[in-house]
């Protein structure tokens, strides 16, 4: 007998009810623990309270809208042309972190503009962390939505994924003609916190962000290298992936790795200073 997780997981809050369901709990949960990460760091800093109201309603907006564009065109425009008004059916599922991080840095540049009045890498050092835990949540949605599975497995813990969700035609659907697969929801959440607790390390213990862009710089090397790891074990989600080398999420990583190396090393060699606390909004 082969060994393995017989995932029959419900995503369902209440049976025969699609909504409200667990991936959208999973999805606020996460969105609210950032919230308290962030208003630590703003009470650390003496930034005024009410710029964590403005920068939480830009952050959640974005990441929603640019997340299931990112879907839409990057994975399954030739499912959703044909049926437009099927982009709004977000509880469906199918959301793209790829698609949230260019909507969230549009959105951050505009709040820095237009709220904060500050440099924008000042934001993105202090939302960097929340993001990272707010994304560990919306892949263990993913799990429980039998969603975004892995390739085929031999090791112990593969899942069998009983209860599955197939929202493109490319993606291959027939789960149960492969045993076990490797549940990668769990090895990109496994990612994420792992970049959340380093960020934390480094802000509170090295004061990281004395040097501006060095959270924001570790960041994205460390999220978006783990995305490129984990994309060589995971189903294809469109037609192109099924050829070549690389997947399509691997190739929307590399450049916002190489974004990451950029701005570490560019905060790397600038002198540490005070002027991130100088600058801070006090109340």
């Amino acid at each position: 007998m082969i060994l393995g997780v017989n995932w029959d997981i419900s995503p369902e809050l209440i049976n025969g009810w699609s909504t409200p369901n667990k991936y959208g709990l999973l999805f606020v949960s996460g969105i609210i623990i950032g919230f308290f990460v962030i208003k630590r760091m703003f009470k650390e800093e003496k930034v005024r309270e009410d710029l964590l109201d403005k920068l939480l309603m830009y952050m959640v907006i974005s990441t929603v809208i640019g997340a299931r564009l990112g879907h839409v065109f990057f994975y399954d425009w030739d499912q959703y042309k044909h049926n437009l008004l099927d982009i709004f059916k977000i509880w469906e599922g199918g959301l793209a972190s790829h698609g949230a991080a260019v909507a969230i840095l549009i959105a951050l540049y505009i709040f820095s503009k237009r709220v904060s009045k500050k440099p924008m890498l000042w934001i993105l050092d202090r939302v960097a962390a929340p993001i990272a835990i707010a994304g560990c949540f919306i892949r263990l949605g993913n799990l429980v939505n039998s969603e975004i599975v892995g390739k085929e497995t031999t090791v112990s813990w593969g899942f069998r994924f009983m209860k599955h969700d197939c929202h493109s035609p490319a993606m291959d659907c027939s789960w149960d003609q492969i045993p076990l697969r490797h549940p990668t929801q769990i090895y990109e959440a496994l990612f994420y916190l792992v970049t959340f607790l380093l960020l934390m390390y480094l802000y509170w213990k090295r004061k990281a962000y004395l040097r501006e862009g060095m959270l924001f710089g570790v960041f994205m090397i460390v999220l978006w290298t783990g995305r490129f790891l984990v994309e060589f074990l995971k189903e294809g989600q469109t037609e192109r992936d099924f050829h070549g080398a690389l997947n399509t999420g691997q190739w929307l990583s590399i450049p916002l790795m190489l974004i990451g190396v950029f701005i570490l090393v560019r905060s790397l060699r600038n002198k540490p200073g005070t002027e991130a606390q100088e600058e801070t909004v006090t109340t």
